[in-house]
């Protein structure tokens, strides 16, 4: 060999492994989770860099034990020397084992490693709390250091490979220039959480445990190729523990080489050979860094739409006093110095305490259809809760509602809305939703859904109003409606029939009510016009006897003036009377013997035929 591969490796391999203790160190000291993360990484690369050393080691044996079998068969009856080819090329033997058995032995357990460490550090970051790197600055020095260190000796190792042709130098450069962007990435990660924003150690560590996570899928799909690609013997065959994805972040070139051979194929003329491809593979860089350059510029524009405000913030934290951007073109620093957070401030939006509605049931929507995705079921006071108890039942004063309340509110305070709470938003939710569950635990079921209905949402929307006012959450409320409260689905008809037969007993009541009151007006008139009949009685009575007094009086001075008249004319009197309305017969004749026929059926009228029988003479 020209250069000394193996010792090249042996530099890799020891380079990793003290440039992981060291990233694992500065990890814990700064407190940084994506450092820890990232710690993991460095021991992987450290055992692929290690195996690919040995495998160094066999292949260098194998070329020696070539030469020197050559060196032998110019010898004169060489051949006679070795009986079997093992016996001959031992150490060839040796290399095939080991890439036969080991190596895919060697992968699956860096499948099972890289799999489990992203399954555990995953579960890890999730249960972690973020308190920030500590020594940011210090840590952030010594990172930027070891990703310099580590780039330049990954990349040496990567050309040594490529112009070479020395693939067991790939895995170990491969894992050297990614280690060298995760210590910058990490680098870049505390100077941002230096700078204000806080999470930004935590998302790298999730970032870099899905690049380990497709390390793994990659592993498991390289074994599966392994098993069912053709073998050709003399043919140099692919590592099968090489990362193909970190081989691009060692030697991006290889890219435009794939790229060019593809094109060369597709078009059936050296494309690659043209001068605007050898323009673009020359001034790709940059073109790209030129775009990235006008994607930074663009930022310095904020265009605030209307109806809408927005924050001005410069490392998070107020970019100046009056940081608050109304609707128009506005200038500010470059992303991620000044970010810009809008806020819908005419707009009246709305959440729904409980569910709302699932889907369109037309404009009637009936409480027996299911019309909530998943209902929220709240307690409101009984007025009946004596019977429910009696008789040991156990019941209790209370009765359940499906609620699905919209509330409807307006940001009026923008920098309240943003600075005085995590989510306003969701505090806001949260707030309405005690004031709705305490409101109706002291109202009654029958009173919320019928006429008190009104009342309650004024009242509901006071409340809240006031605890959002007195946590400075700086909104509106608009509007509580109460339009979707209904007993749930599963009891409505049960819920109906109670109602039913309740109106009924009511119905009842106030028929018996009427009928009362008509019947104690008819007894109260009856027993006024008995009293009245009876003095117009007592009334009659008393004048009828004053009238008598006075005519005995009167006919006792006629007596005095004439007995025999006065008796006489009395006689005549009472027979005038008994006469009165008599029939009279008058016989005329005294000397005949007469017969009498008498009619005594009453006539219809006296005028149409005389009461008087007309006598028959024989």
């Amino acid at each position: 060999m020209e250069r000394n591969i193996q010792k090249i490796g042996v530099i890799n391999f020891v380079i990793l492994l003290i440039a992981g203790g060291i990233s694992y160190i500065l990890a814990r000291y700064s407190n940084s989770l994506a450092g820890q993360v990232g710690a993991v990484f460095f021991g992987i690369g450290f055992f692929v860099t290690l195996i690919s050393f040995f495998q160094m080691g066999l292949e260098e044996k194998e070329r020696i034990e070539k030469l020197e079998f050559d060196e032998i068969a110019r010898e004169k009856n060489a051949a006679s020397l070795f009986s079997t080819e093992a016996e001959t090329f031992p150490a060839r033997k040796s290399r095939e084992q080991f890439e036969r058995f080991f190596l895919p032995g060697f992968t699956v357990v860096l499948f099972l490693a890289q799999a489990a460490s992203a399954y555990f550090l995953w579960k890890w970051l999730n249960s972690a709390i973020v308190v920030g790197p500590q020594q940011g600055m210090v840590a952030l020095s010594l990172y930027g250091v070891l990703a310099l260190i580590l780039f330049l000796l990954g990349k040496y190792s990567a050309n040594i490979a490529r112009f070479e042709n020395q693939r067991l130098l790939r895995p170990g450069a491969s894992f050297l220039v990614l280690n060298a962007y995760i210590c910058a990435t990490i680098a870049i990660a505390l100077g941002l959480t230096y700078g204000g924003v806080a999470k930004a150690d935590l998302w790298l560590g999730r970032a870099l445990i899905i690049v380990l996570g497709l390390t793994a899928v990659e592993s498991l799909l390289n074994l599966i190729f392994e098993v069912y690609r053709p073998r050709v013997r003399g043919k140099q065959e692919r590592l099968v523990y090489e990362s193909r994805l970190l081989g691009l972040l060692a030697q991006p070139e290889g890219i435009f080489t794939t790229a060019a051979h593809a094109l060369d194929y597709q078009f059936g003329f050296k494309v690659s050979e043209t001068w605007v491809y050898r323009f673009m593979e020359k001034a790709l860089a940059w073109l790209i860094l030129l775009q990235l350059v006008v994607l930074v510029l663009s930022t310095c524009f904020v265009f605030v739409s209307p109806g809408e405000e927005a924050l001005l913030e410069r490392f998070g934290r107020a970019a100046r006093a009056d940081n608050l951007l109304r609707p128009g073109l506005h200038l500010k620093m470059p992303w991620p110095v000044d970010k810009v957070f809008r806020f819908r401030t005419d707009e009246i939006q709305s959440f729904t305490i409980g569910q709302g509605v699932e889907k369109d049931h037309g404009s009637t929507i009936t409480w027996s259809v299911k019309h909530e995705e998943q209902p929220m079921n709240l307690m409101v006071a009984a007025k009946d809760s004596g019977s429910r108890t009696n008789g040991g039942g156990g019941g209790v004063p209370v009765d359940l509602l499906t609620v699905g309340i919209p509330v409807q509110y307006q940001i009026k305070d923008v920098r309240a809305y943003a600075y005085n709470h995590v989510d306003s938003g969701a505090l806001l939710e949260k707030i309405a939703t005690r004031e709705v569950v305490k409101y109706l635990v002291g109202v009654d079921l029958f009173d919320i859904m019928s006429s008190g209905k009104a009342k309650a949402s004024v009242d509901l929307q006071k409340a809240i109003q006031d605890r959002a006012d007195k946590l400075a959450l700086g909104v509106k409320i608009i509007l509580v409606g109460l339009e979707d409260i209904h007993p749930p689905q599963k009891v409505v008809a049960a819920f109906e029939n109670v109602v039913g037969a309740r109106q009924e007993v009511q119905a009842k009541i106030r028929q018996a009510e009427g009928y009362a009151v008509a019947a104690r007006t008819s007894a109260e008139g009856q027993a006024v016009k008995q009293v009245h009949d009876a003095e117009s009685y007592k009334a009659d009575r008393v004048a009828s006897a004053e009238a008598q007094a006075a005519q005995f009086k009167n006919q006792l001075l006629a007596y005095r003036a004439a007995p025999s008249v006065y008796m006489n004319r009395a006689y005549l009197q009472v027979w005038l009377n008994s006469l009165t309305n008599a029939r009279l017969y008058v016989v005329t004749s005294t000397n005949t013997h007469d017969v009498y026929q008498l009619d005594l059926q009453d006539k219809i009228n006296v005028d149409i035929g005389s009461s008087i029988p007309i006598p028959e003479k024989k």
